[in-house]
């Protein structure tokens, strides 16, 4: 007699091949679960869909992004973080990828096509060299009251995000800051294509 497995013979027995089954099904159960939970709570890759952050990210660049990072420790200046559409933003995208550039409780203003936080000048140097890289208004923004040069005063709570590729990045000058629960996490490296692979 046998309770399932292999007989005497050393054949599969038909209970045995039943337990593989179910086995191999808890098995996959576990890894869809795992997944789903990394992607929901710890990491997530997104595409880029514009030039906004040119040339530190161009379009179809893959990056990961830690969705841990702002549980453990503040917002940064500098960071490239993605987010969720804002109300004012009236592009397709349901999420943008921007650079922090002003913190909460900070006036922001533009002078000379530099930023200005608090009435000193910004070193900027993830900017790109060249004129892409020059801080002024938005062109034929509804939104004036969070456009450049300001100053913008930043609410508690809230941060200024812009592209790097500053002609060409409809961001904090056009929609205003965004709370920090908009926030979907800290963009920390590009994975595809291989020929772009870096940190960020």
């Amino acid at each position: 007699m046998t309770d399932g497995g292999n007989d005497l013979t050393g054949q599969r027995t038909r209970g045995g091949g039943y337990r593989s089954v179910i086995e191999w099904v808890i098995i996959l159960m576990a890894v869809l679960l795992c997944t789903v939970l990394l992607r929901t709570y710890v990491v997530q890759s997104f595409s880029i869909p514009s030039l906004s952050m040119a040339s530190t990210l161009q379009v179809g660049d893959r990056i990961i992004v830690n969705k841990l990072s702002y549980r453990l420790h503040d917002v940064h200046r500098g960071d490239i973080v993605v987010f969720a559409r804002p109300t004012l933003e009236d592009q397709a995208y349901a999420d943008l990828v921007k650079r922090v550039i002003g913190l909460p409780g900070e006036s922001i203003s533009s002078k000379d096509g530099h930023v200005y936080i608090d009435g000193k000048r910004l070193s900027e140097p993830w900017l790109p060299p060249g004129p892409q890289s020059m801080t002024e208004a938005l062109p034929g923004d509804p939104h004036p009251q969070f456009n450049m040069p300001g100053p913008v005063k930043i609410p508690a709570g809230a941060y200024f995000v812009m592209g790097d590729n500053r002609t060409n990045s409809e961001d904090s000058r056009f929609f205003g800051p965004i709370p920090k629960s908009l926030i979907v996490g800290r963009a920390v490296a590009v994975v595809w294509p291989v020929s772009r692979v870096k940190g960020l």
